[in-house]
């Protein structure tokens, strides 16, 4: 599929816009990129940022929610918005010939909010905190952040706490929109069928000349020490979570440590995959990931699996740690994982969707915009002694920190063993 190099433009207001031509689609995803999340929050705050994502489809003074739904319905486009630990975007993708329409609500949407009626909505996102609580192969990923970053921000769930949801009065929800949703904290993406130009005009208009500065950098969470947590629920499984500090987005290791976790966890041919799951039957999911913040990370490992087999379980998951730093990967291994990493890229490259989130989260985050291309060379760059110096360094078992949901904690924290006597203390 033709792309163009990405360009990009800074308005006098400071909002950043970034596109990237791909003439052979009709297409074009467009996404507001704010700087605000989770890790913004105080305690008393936990989840204004997910709820105020919400309140961005309940209308302004010129759209009803109904008339935002009808509009993206009438155009066949896709309409959705996430909030993370460090960002949030409010998105599109509709066919190139709504550009306008569709930039002209969603840039309301986002910069203008009226509030009306919220307490529907309360309701709406106190279910969401609900469900998500019914589902422990979810909530255990959020235990293990608050294992890894104690009291931190990262350490809580982006989603939030229904107190603070149920009770944040309207006034609070305003100051933190025009707090956080500045020009200098806002990125305009563009992926498909457009003219660079054409997607800075509409910008431009919609923000004018008016400048913002962004809020203070928050505070690193970087230093706390390993630590293992448990939430008691009564679940046909055990949900399992190892994980420690990681990279930030903007490390150079990058590119190795994803060839890493591919190794490890990150696809059906991996250690972890074939270990737990083919040779043993002891889990239908397990596996690793890596997320990236400003200035920290998180390696993690997953495991689902009955209570009659979770030190099995562990038993493997420790030996395969051990394995990984003792050992290192082999020369298959690091081949193998860098030709998935390199064929996965490429795919994923293929949708406008993913275009437009590599642009949006990269100038957001301060991360260098690198062409496909350049994206493809740092991987065939990483070597063996890349890998295994970072699996020396982020997976060894001592700087591990756990969690576990189920229905017994003893049981869990014995089963920890395994992978460090430290854990299971």
């Amino acid at each position: 599929m033709s792309a163009e190099q990405a360009k990009q433009t800074t308005l006098d207001s400071g909002v950043r816009v970034v596109t990237e031509a791909m003439p052979s689609v009709r297409s074009i995803a467009l996404g507001f990129w704010v700087r605000a999340g989770s890790r913004d929050e105080g305690d008393e705050q936990a989840g204004l940022s997910h709820f105020l994502e919400h309140l961005l489809f309940k209308g302004t003074a010129r759209f009803s929610s109904r008339e935002i739904d009808e509009t993206f319905d009438a155009m066949g486009a896709e309409v959705n918005a996430g909030t993370g630990k460090e960002t949030t975007s409010v998105y599109s993708r509709f066919l190139d010939g709504h550009l306008e329409r569709a930039f002209d609500v969603l840039q309301d949407m986002v910069l203008r909010p009226a509030y009306p009626d919220i307490d529907s909505e309360r309701q709406v996102v106190i279910e969401e905190i609900a469900m998500y609580e019914d589902e422990p192969q979810d909530k255990v990923h959020d235990v293990l952040a608050g294992a890894i970053f104690g009291e931190h921000p990262l350490g809580r769930p982006v989603i939030g706490r229904a107190e603070v949801i149920s009770g944040v009065p309207v006034p609070d929800i305003a100051a933190w929109h025009a707090g956080r949703y500045v020009p200098g904290n806002i990125v305009v993406a563009a992926a498909g069928n457009l003219d660079h130009d054409q997607i800075v005009a509409l910008a431009a208009d919609a923000v004018g000349a008016e400048s913002a500065s962004a809020p203070v950098a928050a505070q690193s969470p970087n230093g706390i020490a390993p630590s293992v947590r448990f939430f008691e629920k009564e679940t046909e499984q055990y949900h399992l979570c190892l994980g420690a500090p990681g990279l930030p987005r903007g490390d150079e290791r990058r590119f190795a440590l994803r060839i890493l976790d591919t190794v490890l966890g990150g696809s059906t041919s991996s250690r972890l995959f074939q270990e737990v799951r083919e040779k043993r039957g002891l889990a239908y999911a397990v596996f690793s990931y890596a997320s990236h913040f400003a200035d920290s990370g998180q390696v993690a490992l997953y495991v689902g699996t009955r209570p009659d087999n979770v030190q099995q379980a562990m038993d493997v998951i420790g030996a395969e740690l051990r394995r990984m730093v003792d050992e290192g990967v082999t020369d298959e291994e690091l081949e193998r994982a860098r030709e998935n990493v390199k064929g996965r890229t490429v795919l994923s490259m293929e949708s406008t969707l993913a275009r437009m989130n590599r642009l949006g989260s990269s100038v957001l985050m301060g991360v260098p915009l690198l062409t496909l291309d350049e994206v493809l060379a740092e991987l065939d760059a990483v070597t063996l002694e890349d890998v295994n110096s970072l699996a020396r360094e982020l997976w060894a078992p001592d700087r591990m920190s756990a969690a576990g949901v189920g229905a017994d904690e003893d049981a869990f924290r014995r089963s920890l063993g395994a992978v460090s006597p430290e854990l299971a203390a």
